[in-house]
């Protein structure tokens, strides 16, 4: 078994760090934004049981953790990162098998641009920060998207989806017209 490596990166969102490690532990992403949601994945219900934890999104490589106000990076920071090396290292199952890698984009042309141009260049991006986004709707010149992991409640995040990713769906799709997040 080769060993299991574990390393953090902070994120734009203070209350959330993202723990990477050298195995893929999911095709696609995984969002459990409360204890109740998590029950389907062993991995992530076993986080809930430490008090501080508030979130728990999975995504390729990484595990992003929301704790709670009250406690400091610095004190959880160690007694997480060994929780993810074990719970890597005995195979804890991140969610049930079913999931698909295939990427099928649906709705008219214009719909199926702008998911493939979210897919293409935001979404690596947004992972990069230990998020995810989701293409929710296109309607009158506006895309919904959904963020999710650590860019759900991020301070930054307003700034991101109006200066980066609207930006960029004006640029690529003239039919957008603007970008909003559908609160979760």
């Amino acid at each position: 078994m080769a060993t299991i490596n574990v390393y953090t990166e902070s994120t734009p969102n203070p209350s959330t760090m993202k723990f990477l490690v050298n195995k893929l532990l999911i095709n696609g992403s995984l969002d459990y934004p409360n204890k109740e949601k998590a029950q389907e994945s062993d991995f992530a219900r076993e986080l809930f049981k430490f008090n501080f934890v508030e979130g728990v999104f999975f995504a390729s490589n990484f595990v992003t953790i929301t704790k709670t106000e009250e406690v400091a990076w610095s004190d959880i920071e160690p007694l997480l990162k060994d929780f993810v090396k074990g719970a890597v290292e005995s195979e804890l199952s991140v969610k049930p098998v079913e999931h698909s890698d295939d990427v099928n984009f649906e709705g008219t042309e214009v719909e199926v641009k702008i998911q493939q141009v979210l897919h293409d260049y935001v979404r690596p991006a947004v992972e990069q920060d230990g998020g995810a986004i989701a293409y929710k709707a296109f309607e009158n010149g506006v895309v919904t998207v959904e963020l999710r992991g650590s860019c759900s409640g991020c301070p930054s995040s307003t700034i991101t989806l109006k200066s980066g990713i609207e930006g960029l769906l004006k640029r690529m799709v003239p039919e957008v017209e603007e970008v909003v997040a559908e609160a979760m």
